[in-house]
């Protein structure tokens, strides 16, 4: 997949509380229009002056779960991006509350590949966590450890029930 060319002309709203994420994100998306806040207040004015074909959303600082409701409602794809709520907790919160990807700070410099899954599989009608989740499984692993998801463990299997059934679908193609 030519992750690029998914992403040519797109239209992203970006919000962190941290310019220099801001800026990263920025020119690792340099395919797409963006639109950069860095407080909830000016996410919610870019919302409801704009459409976005996704939105790349902070936890921590902005109020990116109040913003993922709103995204949410106009059906906008969104991924979370977190470094200090880099949680089993958080990534369950974000999957329920209709995140299409969950991915640490740290990955940031994969950002347009994620993005483009997201987007890809969005326009194909297809559940994104599949693939976002397949490629940041073994950190998550590694960052909580062993058994990490053994708490929640129907929410977990009903996940990866969701995944095996995607998996199949892609491999119809």
């Amino acid at each position: 997949m030519d992750h690029q060319h998914i992403l040519k002309g797109k239209r992203i709203l970006l919000v962190d509380d941290e310019p220099d994420i801001l800026e990263t994100l920025e020119e690792l998306l340099y395919d797409c229009t963006t639109d950069s806040a860095s407080t909830f207040e000016s996410a919610v004015s870019f919302l409801k002056n704009n459409a976005y074909d996704a939105a790349i959303l902070d936890i921590m600082g902005v109020k990116g779960y109040s913003l993922l409701k709103i995204t949410h409602k106009l059906n906008i794809p969104s991924i979370m991006l977190t470094a200090h709520a880099l949680t089993p907790d958080n990534l369950k919160h974000s999957i329920e509350q209709g995140a299409d990807a969950y991915v640490p700070k740290d990955k940031l410099v994969d950002i347009s590949l994620f993005m483009a899954d997201v987007l890809s599989a969005r326009e194909q009608g297809k559940d994104s966590r599949f693939t976002w989740f397949s490629r940041l499984k073994p950190l998550f692993d590694n960052l909580f450890g062993n058994g990490w998801h053994k708490s929640d463990q129907a929410f977990w299997d009903e996940f990866d029930d969701n995944q095996t059934a995607s998996r199949d679908d892609l491999q119809k193609f």
